[in-house]
């Protein structure tokens, strides 16, 4: 076990994760415990408690000495530089703020702070937010966007999957003004870990996902729409909305995303336009033209590969961007800071 009153140690930041054994807190150990400026100090688990971190996470058999514990925050403030809220939403409407008083950093992977409207979440996720106060203060952690401000930020809110495929994929278009915002349609694809590690229901059974493939949220109905139009209306300086709809297939991991949207603008140097809007961001590849990506090329990656086409017969432009990875707000080291 880790001191529970030890300082910053070898200028590494005491880090801990809430909520450890769902499929984004075991990544981000995952990633954390390769980062040479980070050290975990701190796991809980409500499910593994008591437990080494190992039983929660087998790829940490052996490998480290953390026990998996209930979340209390005085264990927490004492242990931590930096905390991320991996748990179900509602965690961090309760728990950032406390830490945030301590002078704690917080990276939230739930969805409790991306939107900026707090009476969005009874409509969206149907719930009260009950510290609408936290949606002023929180930066929305991709870095594309918002890097500035996520490096000087004390509480970030990490994107969603299909978010930040759909917004890196869209922006270039709207930030040199090529397409009419009114006609873009978002068709997004997601593998079964998307849906987190503790849904049992009958759709996720490996009989019923398994060479099937189904559309879901259809009509404007899935949470993440009034994320992508928030983060989309900043780009473009005005109200924008999208018909989005996501679709479940039978693979693990992975987000591959199609967009469409009618031309305005030349259809000419599309690739070059990109790349020149994605020049400071290492982690986004613009595939030359002809180049279409796929998840099986980022996998594991911070990655994001993005294919442009055009549809000259109809004038409307298709952008496709594929990742796998949930956690992109955390700074990562090919940015400088």
């Amino acid at each position: 076990m880790t001191n529970n009153n030890s300082t910053q140690t070898d200028n590494k930041i005491r880090t801990g994760i809430l909520g450890v054994s769902g499929y984004g807190g075991g990544e981000l150990a995952r990633l954390l415990a390769q980062h040479p400026n980070v050290e975990l100090t701190y796991v809980t688990s409500g499910t593994y408690a008591g437990k080494p971190l190992g039983a929660a996470l087998p790829g940490f058999t052996g490998n480290s000495p953390l026990i998996c514990e209930v979340f209390d925050l005085q264990d927490a403030i004492n242990r931590c530089d930096l905390v991320f809220l991996a748990g179900e939403n509602g965690l961090a409407m309760k728990t950032a703020g406390p830490l945030i008083d301590a002078g704690k950093k917080v990276i939230d992977i739930s969805a409790d702070l991306r939107l900026k409207d707090a009476s969005a979440y009874p409509i969206w996720y149907k719930m009260e937010h009950t510290s609408p106060e936290l949606l002023k203060k929180a930066v929305f952690g991709l870095p594309e966007l918002h890097k500035d401000e996520i490096k000087s930020a004390n509480l970030i809110a990490n994107p969603g999957c299909f978010v930040t495929s759909a917004i890196l994929a869209i922006s270039p278009l709207l930030a040199f003004d090529l397409i009419d915002p009114n006609t873009l349609i978002v068709d997004s694809l997601s593998g079964v870990s998307g849906a987190g590690r503790s849904k049992f229901g009958l759709d996720y059974h490996f009989s019923e996902v398994n060479e099937s493939m189904k559309a879901y949220g259809v009509g404007g109905k899935h949470r993440h729409t009034p994320e992508i139009e928030q983060e989309l209306s900043i780009v473009a300086g005005k109200d924008v909305r999208i018909t989005f709809t996501p679709h479940l297939i039978p693979v693990t991991r992975g987000i591959l995303s199609t967009v469409y949207a009618t031309l305005t603008g030349s259809p000419k140097n599309l690739v070059n336009l990109f790349r020149e809007r994605y020049a400071n961001d290492p982690f986004v590849v613009v595939l030359d033209e002809g180049s279409l990506p796929a998840t099986k090329h980022v996998t594991g990656s911070n990655y994001c590969h993005i294919g442009i086409s055009v549809d000259e017969r109809t004038n409307r432009v298709i952008v496709l961007s594929a990742l796998t990875t949930w956690l992109r707000a955390w700074p990562a080291r090919r940015y400088k800071t």
